[in-house]
């Protein structure tokens, strides 16, 4: 996917500046920014919630895009079992009143299998944990086989245990050919990623995380709240609900 000088506007608010990036096949891309930077603008763009307002998108013909928004706890009153949740990603290949084929059951199988929540299909979805929520969402995406895999602030609120292993299926669908591209807050989930893009209205550097995650970089995107501290630099991004609001990285001596 190519996205040149890509705006999004709503009215006299620009959402989003002109942006230029790639999207690679089979890499994973990361999303960094304060919060209002417009990570989220941009995933809705690519997922096509969003139209763009200016620029350009570009995306291969016929690929197929599953997109995973941030979790919220008013799920809990779904009436669904997590398998009928799962069901509901293969809808966009089906439609809504065709009957399930073989293929259509091997490919809920194989996505809950991927996602780890065979165990919990038969369970409430309004029951599960918000850790078993966000993987039984993500199996739903995986069951459309998408080529794009987009996810806004997958392990944002999620126990430890819960964002290791929904990490771990970013990174499998990598190696089965998947682009996947998330946003995060952390900064050693950005440095896990084959590229970075760091937003601040718009995207102000992309590249890999030995050139955008740089305290020069991220104090731009951050308004200076980049804290330097011998070979370690330090995000501090105070008030943000999420399991580590400070994470480090080691400083290069010249940005320093």
């Amino acid at each position: 996917m190519r996205a040149d000088d890509l705006t999004v506007r709503f009215g006299a608010t620009v959402a989003l500046a002109p942006s230029s990036f790639r999207l690679a096949e089979a890499t994973v891309t990361t999303l960094i920014g304060p919060n209002g930077s417009g990570k989220t603008t941009l995933l809705h763009a690519l997922a096509g919630v969003t139209t763009p307002t200016g620029g350009r998108l570009d995306q291969p013909f016929g690929a197929t895009t599953a997109f995973v928004g941030q979790l919220h706890h008013h799920h809990r009153w779904m009436p669904l079992s997590a398998l009928e949740v799962v069901r509901m990603g293969r809808y966009r290949r089906l439609g809504l009143f065709s009957r399930f084929r073989r293929a259509d059951h091997d490919a809920v199988a194989d996505a809950a299998s991927r996602a780890d929540v065979e165990y919990l299909l038969a369970e409430p979805f309004g029951s599960l944990s918000g850790g078993q929520q966000q993987r039984v969402r993500i199996a739903q995406s995986l069951a459309g086989e998408p080529e794009l895999l987009l996810l806004d602030e997958p392990v944002t609120g999620l126990d430890p245990p819960s964002q290791e292993r929904v990490l771990e299926v970013i990174a499998a669908e990598r190696a089965r050919g998947t682009t996947v591209a998330f946003s995060t807050h952390h900064l050693d989930e950005a440095e896990m990623a084959d590229q970075v893009l760091v937003l601040a209205g718009g995207v102000i550097a992309a590249g890999p995380p030995s050139s955008t995650l740089r305290p020069a970089v991220l104090s731009t995107a951050f308004a200076g709240k980049v804290l330097v501290i011998g070979d370690q630099f330090v995000l501090d991004e105070h008030g943000h609900d999420h399991a580590h609001e400070r994470e480090c990285l080691p400083a290069d001596e010249h940005d320093a």
